[in-house]
């Protein structure tokens, strides 16, 4: 279901926006300043997830500023006003919680897990990282050298070097096609200015939302932020930004069709291939999570059986999905013999071919079905999934669905359904990567002359 907006849901007040008959209730309070605060009450729970979400990430930066989020998201934990880098993670360490926390294309979460109990330190931390980190000079040359190695360590590890190539040319010209972690260049002339400039920009209470997910309390939750980021709002009749994809006003990005070889003289060959796929609150999505999982999640999956079981071709082979506000993408991953790659990519292409041809079989779309319904009552054990769901329902999708509303949704998915998203996604123009010991320019698979190939046919 589509939540009330936060320009529907007056400033000071609190809502029920959700219950499950677990006895589940899912509250939002607005603070003045416009700060969200989202909860999922579990009754079962004895332990309690809190994130601290911005709504940031790699699309939203310059030139001058790529990298800066996740840049940032090192930065804070090097120490605030109050507490040193050492402290900020003995005082969670201390009562044996867990924190961290993770940048992506559109957003920024800072999260923690402790038991319950000790909800109010984990919040008193987290908001002390969000509202007065000192980011100093000496800070930002030190950490720089980090963000540098983390650099090398993808750029040395072929996977990770085949799917950024693959983001790069598969999202086209939108802000979706650059690194979340920047560049060597970009991160190594940034200026503790700009860092600074970047997290007063964005971490602000409008901007930002904390959701929390386990044995919580909703009013004191909301009393314990209030403590915790007292003096934050500077004016306290500011409103909280709408969820990203209620914002949205550029055309999905046109991806670029063809192969490009990024030449490593490694072992194994790795190859990812794929085509433009959904926004992440398509309601087609259900249909593409059933196609995706027949065609490429799990040993029973067709592209496993096909390419590995049948004819040893690979150690791993999987199909992928990534949805974000107004763009996705569809593809296929596999690690082969450098003397392999031709026959490894025949066979996906045929496996995919026969897909936007003659869809999948009422079997697959059961055993599929029967997959995700399993992977979303697991994930809705645990909290911080829960605190997930919660964060990315405000900040990225505005729209929160039961866990009986995704089994409704999958359960609701038809064989007719899944033909036809292969039929229409399988049928555009292939983009592909691989990262080996190969000339550029070479092209892969027995159709050598087929520039911009497709798998199917359209009908």
């Amino acid at each position: 279901m589509r939540i009330p907006g936060p320009g529907q849901q007056r400033v000071g007040t609190t809502r029920t926006l959700l219950t499950g008959p677990d006895g589940s209730i899912v509250k939002r309070s607005i603070l003045p300043g416009g700060l969200r605060v989202i909860s999922e009450n579990v009754p079962s729970a004895h332990s309690a997830s809190i994130g601290f979400w911005i709504g940031v990430g790699s699309r939203d930066e310059t030139a001058k500023t790529a990298g800066a989020s996740h840049f940032l998201e090192h930065l804070l934990f090097k120490g605030t006003q109050r507490r040193s880098a050492f402290e900020i993670s003995a005082a969670i360490e201390a009562v044996g919680g867990d924190l961290n926390a993770f940048t992506t294309k559109e957003c920024t979460c800072f999260h923690a897990r402790v038991l319950a109990q000790d909800l109010p330190l984990a919040i008193d931390v987290l908001a002390d990282m969000m509202t007065d980190s000192t980011v100093t000079r000496a800070d930002v040359d030190a950490e720089r050298n980090v963000v540098i190695e983390e650099i090398a360590m993808y750029e040395d590890e072929p996977s990770d070097v085949a799917i950024q190539d693959f983001d790069l040319r598969a999202y086209g010209k939108s802000k979706l096609a650059d690194p979340v972690i920047g560049s060597v260049q970009s991160i190594a002339t940034m200026s503790r200015a700009t860092v600074w400039n970047h997290y007063r920009k964005h971490y602000r209470p409008p901007l930002m939302v904390v959701a929390a997910a386990g044995a919580i309390d909703h009013a004191q939750l909301v009393r314990d932020v209030k403590k915790a980021t007292k003096g934050w709002a500077t004016d306290r009749e500011t409103k909280p930004v709408p969820a990203r994809a209620d914002g949205v006003t550029e055309k999905a990005p046109n991806s670029v069709a063809g192969c490009n070889v990024v030449s490593k003289p490694i072992e194994q060959a790795n190859v990812v291939l794929g085509v433009p796929g959904l926004e992440q609150g398509s309601d087609r999505r259900w249909a593409l999570a059933v196609l995706d999982t027949a065609l490429g999640s799990g040993m029973s999956s067709r592209l496993f059986q096909e390419v590995r079981e049948k004819r040893s071709l690979v150690y791993a082979v999987q199909s992928f999905r990534a949805g974000y506000s107004d763009a996705g993408v569809f593809g296929v991953y596999a690690g082969t013999q450098p003397d392999k790659v031709d026959e490894c990519v025949d066979v996906v292409r045929s496996v995919l071919a026969e897909a936007a041809e003659n869809g999948i079989t009422d079997d697959e779309v059961a055993r599929a079905k029967g997959q995700l319904r399993g992977s979303s009552v697991l994930e809705s054990e645990d909290a911080a999934g829960r605190m997930s769901r919660l964060g990315k329902a405000e900040l990225l999708t505005g729209e929160l669905l039961s866990l009986d509303d995704v089994v409704a949704e999958i359960d609701r998915v038809t064989p007719e359904q899944v033909a036809r998203i292969a039929r229409e996604l399988l049928t555009q123009p292939e983009t592909m990567t691989v990262v080996g010991p190969f000339k550029s320019g070479r092209v892969f698979g027995s159709d050598q002359k087929e520039k911009k190939r497709t798998w199917g046919r359209r009908k």
